[in-house]
């Protein structure tokens, strides 16, 4: 068995059929099929099997893919001990994110990596859906993805540090009667319009345990993933929204207000394959961004809960 073979299997077990990973990698699906067939010769178990027309990992073939990914850490391990290579600084450093966490900690982390001997940052906004997020890892050092608390964790294919674990309020017009209370329940908030965003995206879930607190369903007037387009309709008397606390910019006219009764909170964290932090380059930007994160929550010492 070689790299590339372990890397098509771990490929086939994330992807799940033959054409996918030929579409992942660039090559022909009967190129993929040739080295499982190559490596098979060397494995006394079966590694795939046939299920309908897709060809499947087999229990054996999930435990190799799972030891690829070491296999994969160890050799970049071992071409990165090159001393040009490993101990650069200022090597390229691919991040994407998405938006709202690309306007709170792009800026700031692009002016940390303006000087001599520090890292050559590639920025992408990647605004997909929660599930989509583990397979930009494939195109990008660092991936910032957003997760709700409660949601299932991200996959063991990919490393995960949690950054902020971020506060979702009510967000509603400065005049609006619901702004004089501190805080607001379900109960209070199912009667008025609501802006969501689109089927998919985790603050969605969100609103659906607020429905489902108060008793009724919620009224959603509009479809908006962009949370300072949100803003700017909450502003304009759109209907309320949920909005992060820390990592969308204040809107004049807008008021936030904690939400009770429902676990309103979402995880921004970072995700790498694990070979990626072999790089001294690549784990820079990573400490980078955890000391971006503090600034954006305001320096507040510890984490929500």
């Amino acid at each position: 068995m070689d790299e590339r073979q372990l890397r098509i299997l771990r490929e086939l077990g994330e992807l799940g059929s033959v054409s996918a990973v030929a579409e992942a990698l660039r090559v022909t699906p009967s190129a993929i099929s040739q080295q499982l067939r190559l490596l098979q010769r060397s494995v006394p178990l079966p590694l795939t099997e046939r299920a309908g027309r897709r060809v499947v990992l087999t229990e054996a073939g999930r435990v190799l893919a799972d030891a690829a990914i070491e296999v994969e850490s160890a050799l970049a391990r071992a071409r990165h001990t090159l001393a040009d290579y490993a101990e650069q600084p200022a090597g390229e450093v691919s991040v994407a994110a998405f938006s709202s966490a690309a306007a709170a900690f792009f800026p700031p982390l692009l002016r940390a990596c303006t000087g001599p001997g520090t890292p050559q940052l590639a920025l992408a906004d990647e605004d997909v859906a929660q599930d989509r997020f583990p397979a930009l890892t494939r195109a990008h050092d660092l991936v910032l993805a957003h997760r709700l608390d409660h949601a299932p964790p991200w996959p063991p294919t990919v490393t995960a540090t949690t950054l902020l674990r971020e506060p979702l309020d009510v967000a509603l017009p400065a005049g609006h009667p619901l702004a004089a209370h501190d805080t607001l329940t379900p109960a209070q908030v199912a009667g008025e319009p609501w802006i969501a965003v689109h089927d998919g995206f985790p603050i969605l879930a969100t609103l659906d345990a607020v429905a489902t607190v108060a008793g009724r369903p919620l009224r959603l007037v509009h479809r908006v993933n962009e949370f300072t387009v949100s803003a700017a309709l909450v502003a304009e008397g759109g209907g309320l929204a949920l909005l992060p606390r820390w990592t969308v910019p204040a809107q004049a006219g807008v008021v936030l207000r904690p939400l009770d009764g429902v676990h309103a909170l979402r995880n921004v964290d970072v995700l790498h394959r694990p070979e990626r932090t072999a790089r001294r380059a690549v784990g820079d930007v990573l400490k980078l961004l955890e000391r971006v994160a503090d600034e954006v929550r305001g320096g507040k010492a510890g984490p929500v809960v």
